[in-house]
């Protein structure tokens, strides 16, 4: 006889085992006869799916027409005892359409499992007809009908955001508090939840995760906007917390470690000898860490005092093998939980430019910045580098004036002739305890430090998507910045001199500070990146963040560009970081809530022009399609003892006229970004002329949808002598255009305009002109006949239409665009 279980009812065996009754164990334990218990367990159901099912189409009665898509549904929630789990099967009935999403495992102790079920509109009354059946019929064989299902459901209920959470429910978020969520979503219905998600404004991760029969996304919510993308599309089978966290690492014995960096040290591939490299300007690096050795050759390491050695340093933290392994990898934790082999697109080098315990000389920053890309560059004069220094310092601040070393930056950068360098550098970070009430009023008023005043190389600031607490340690703690917002070290200009320029220009993820609301904000493992420690042979790995990791990310990216890319210009690579970056959902709601430009300037000096996307920076897709133009005009000519402006170009746009038009009213986008270098000024002398600091400027202006090219012309010749002059301009600003002139500080200027397609097929032209500068206003300084180069970038983004606009436009491509001057 077979043994059963102790909270199951008897089984009545009929017929040499043929036939059994069941019924559920509240029943039984109520001590009513079979046939009474039977109805009794049908009735209580009956109420309870009656409920459900009037609350469900009340729901699908309430979906919101301007966000909803897909089949109109419900989730129901069942009860089954844990013994008799396997049951949970018989809740999917494929003809119906009624699908089994989600089943939360029981907690230790629990009586029952919980599975929940999508239930199309369409097959609202399938388990009540399978209730009234159990009730009401028997087989053959004299059981009741569907038993082995009905008479094993407990409860049943309508399912909401935490039936679909499978995660323990220690984790859901309280509060109304956002989260990053791990949304797994039905097969086949990810562009659905991506459509119904981008019109609740809800930030997506740009990449989803395929499996069989289940798409993962990263979505951040709190429970009410989840509840919405729920009951407005039929796309979600359950949910978990998003758990990227170094913290598993970190936790980890150093043995441990070791393993997990054997293991992708084994499925690393080297990069090429002809690959670009990241030189990091930092306090040296551990080369022997089994995961930096395969991206830096020894003949790599150099100093700036060869008698410091190349080694990193316990006085620094070993701060330089903590940006190498970000620098080199990008996602440390992404590689580490990979299973497949990872190449590295380019390599390492470093130049110990921080001496092995003490400070430089502020002073000789300038110097030792200089001699020491003079070192790498001996070694390897043709290699193509990104260099990359998060080493900042507070002396020499000035509300955006430069210094020496910033005005050494610009012109390593330049270099004069045709070598030219991409730098990217730190924003710095505030120093000094960080308190929860101060954010973000204090990032704002503590300035970028030099030498963040340079204004040809990529300025990097921090911001952070990482809120999610699981350390114990940390129980009812909070992240101090939202997600998707300034992390709580970064620094800005956002009380700069307006001449200045914007800084940073863009940002990257720098990790995230946690709060008791009482005291200082620390950073915790849990919200910080994960990168290589400096002393393998005590542990492989350690946490990192603020503009250090975030610097470190821009120069991994750019890298990627030149991998990719390898001709481009280093004024490109950096046009295309800054083009390909867009603001989180949490800027955009400070952003496009400012309504002055003097609040949009604020904005766009606290978070540059957003995150970039190697993906955006590299690809077109059929409705995202980016045009580049590489060229040089030279901006100036004598006149007998004066200089005047001479060049400006004119570019022919070779739109899909076609194609726009057809799509009529439809919104698009169109962005434009102009980059390029300036050569200093020599010497330090205040700058407090306009035009004294840089060599040149240069402005781009779009054509007007009813605007002639003479027009045109004349707005710009127009537009350039009243920004010499101090005036106000109109040549980029207003007209659908999103920034306006605040976007013109600096030497890279971006912005977006917004229409109709049909009003952008007319917008077939765009101007680059020069403005004055120290070329201009001191000729015995002989350098207003040199060519200045500039990058030029363009984009068109129709989100919602059908057109494949970017082949309409490689055809047009094919024939030369004209440029005239």
């Amino acid at each position: 006889m077979t043994d059963l279980p102790r909270d199951r009812p008897h089984l009545h065996i009929e017929g040499g085992g043929q036939s059994e009754t069941y019924t559920s164990p509240r029943t039984v334990r109520q001590g009513l006869p079979p046939a009474r218990a039977r109805a009794a367990h049908a009735a209580r159901l009956e109420r309870a799916i009656g409920t459900a099912l009037a609350e469900g189409r009340r729901r699908i009665a309430a979906r919101e027409t301007s966000i909803a898509e897909g089949e109109p549904g419900f989730y129901l929630e069942f009860d089954i005892p844990v013994a008799e789990r396997a049951a949970v099967e018989g809740l999917e009935n494929k003809p119906k359409a009624i699908e089994l999403v989600a089943v939360r495992p029981p907690a230790e102790g629990d009586e029952m499992v919980t599975a929940t079920v999508f239930v199309p509109e369409r097959s609202a009354d399938f388990f009540v007809k399978k209730i009234e059946a159990y009730r009401d019929e028997d087989t053959k064989k004299g059981r009741p009908k569907n038993q082995n299902l009905i008479a094993r459901i407990e409860d049943v209920r309508l399912g909401a955001v935490r039936s679909l959470f499978t995660d323990s429910m220690e984790l859901f978020p309280a509060g109304g508090r956002q989260t990053w969520w791990e949304v797994w979503l039905r097969d086949g219905r990810l562009a659905t939840f991506q459509r119904v998600a981008a019109r609740l404004s809800v930030a997506l991760k740009e990449h989803a995760i395929s499996f069989p029969e289940r798409d993962v996304v990263i979505a951040l919510a709190d429970e009410a906007t989840m509840a919405r993308l729920i009951e407005n599309s039929d796309a979600v089978a359950e949910l978990r917390i998003a758990k990227d966290t170094p913290t598993l690492f970190q936790e980890m014995h150093p043995v441990e470690q070791a393993d997990w960096a054997r293991d992708l040290a084994g499925r690393v591939i080297p990069p090429s000898v002809l690959a670009p490299v990241v030189c990091l300007l930092d306090s040296g690096a551990t080369q022997a860490h089994p995961l930096i050795a395969p991206g830096l050759d020894p003949v790599d390491q150099h100093a700036y005092d060869d008698a410091w050695g190349v080694g990193d340093s316990a006085y620094w933290n070993g701060h330089g093998t903590a940006m190498a392994g970000v620098a080199l990898y990008g996602d440390l934790e992404a590689a580490l939980a990979n299973g497949g082999a990872v190449e590295l697109g380019h390599g390492l080098e470093t130049v110990k430019i921080l001496p092995p315990a003490g400070q430089n000389d502020p002073d000789l920053y300038g110097a030792i910045t200089a001699l020491s890309i003079g070192k790498a560059e001996a070694k390897a004069p043709r290699r193509r580098r990104v260099f990359c220094m998060a080493v900042t310092s507070e002396v020499g601040l000035g509300r955006g004036r430069p210094s020496s070393w910033s005005a050494a930056v610009d012109q390593l950068c330049y270099g004069g002739g045709d070598r030219r360098r991409l730098m990217v550098l730190a924003a710095g970070n505030l120093r000094g305890d960080i308190n929860a009430g101060e954010y973000p009023d204090r990032n704002d008023l503590e300035e970028a430090e030099n030498p963040a005043q340079a204004w040809n190389p990529l300025v990097v600031g921090a911001y952070t998507d990482k809120i999610t607490i699981t350390q114990q340690d940390y129980a009812g703690w909070e992240a101090l910045a939202p997600a998707g917002d300034l992390s709580p070290s970064s620094r800005t200009s956002g009380i700069w001199d307006r001449q200045w320029p914007i800084r940073p220009d863009v940002v990257f993820e720098g990790g995230n500070c946690a709060h008791d609301g009482v005291n200082p904000a620390v950073a915790i493992d849990d919200l910080q990146l994960l990168t290589t420690h400096y002393r393998p042979n005590r542990r492989l790995f350690q946490e990192f963040g603020d503009t250090s990791a975030a610097s470190a990310l821009g120069a991994h990216l750019a890298a990627g560009i030149m991998t990719a890319r390898p001709e481009l210009w280093p004024e490109t690579v950096r046009g295309l970081v800054v083009h390909s970056a867009e603001w989180t959902p949490a800027m955009r709601a400070r952003f496009e809530a400012a309504g002055s430009q003097q609040q949009k300037l604020a904005m766009l000096r606290r978070y540059g022009w957003g995150v970039p996307d190697l993906g955006r920076a590299l690809l077109s897709a059929s409705n995202d399609a980016t045009l580049m133009v590489e060229d040089a005009l030279l901006p100036f000519r004598k006149d007998g003892s004066t200089i005047k402006t001479r060049d400006m170009h004119l570019h022919q746009l070779p739109w899909p006229r076609e194609e726009l038009l057809a799509l009529g009213e439809q919104d698009v986008e169109l962005r434009v970004t102009l980059s390029y270098f300036i050569e200093p000024n020599p010497g330090e002398r205040g700058w407090t002329r306009r035009h004294r600091y840089a060599s040149h400027s240069l402005r781009f202006a779009v054509k007007r949808s009813l605007e002639s090219l003479s027009a045109f012309r004349q707005r710009i010749n127009k537009a350039a002598l009243a920004e010499e002059s101090g005036e106000a301009r109109g040549s980029g600003g207003g007209d659908g255009w999103l920034l306006g002139t605040i976007r013109d500080r600096g030497s890279i200027h971006s912005d977006i305009w917004r229409g109709s397609a049909a009003a952008l097929a007319e917008r077939d032209a765009i101007g680059v002109f020069p403005i004055s500068g120290w070329w201009k206003e001191k000729p015995g300084l002989q350098r207003w006949d040199r060519s200045v180069r500039y990058s030029l970038l363009i984009s068109i983004r129709a989100p919602a239409a059908e057109t494949d606009i970017y082949t309409a436009i490689a055809n047009q491509i094919a024939v030369a665009v004209p440029i005239s001057s």
